[in-house]
């Protein structure tokens, strides 16, 4: 039986499949925002076709973005669907830092 070969994560699995450390930064943002809209549906006890009428949306594109789809979705929209489902975003940015290059983007949930 051949060995199968492991890499050590870098703790970002989007990074880890070769996307530049800002696109990794932008879906893992993305991806933490879906899960806390899918998160937040499951709570408030609603169907997705009402969760995507309260979001301005149809049920088929809701669907397609908790399933994971992301590259037809914005952080804008998204933010837009949590609050539409009653979740408050809050946006801080942090001091300047002379030792830092660029900046980066972070999603708490």
């Amino acid at each position: 039986m051949a060995e199968i070969p492991v890499h050590k994560s870098s703790g970002n699995v989007f990074a880890d499949i070769g996307f530049t450390s800002a696109e990794a930064a932008e879906l893992t943002a993305k991806s933490r925002l879906i899960s806390t809209i899918g998160e937040t549906i499951k709570r408030r006890k609603l169907t997705q076709v009402e969760a995507a009428r309260r979001c301005g949306t149809d049920q088929p594109t809701l669907s397609k973005v908790l399933r994971g789809r992301m590259e037809s979705v914005t952080i804008d929209r998204l933010t837009a669907w949590l609050m539409a489902l009653g979740r408050t975003i809050e946006i801080r940015v942090r001091p300047y830092d002379a030792k830092t290059k660029r900046g980066r983007l972070v999603a708490t949930c």
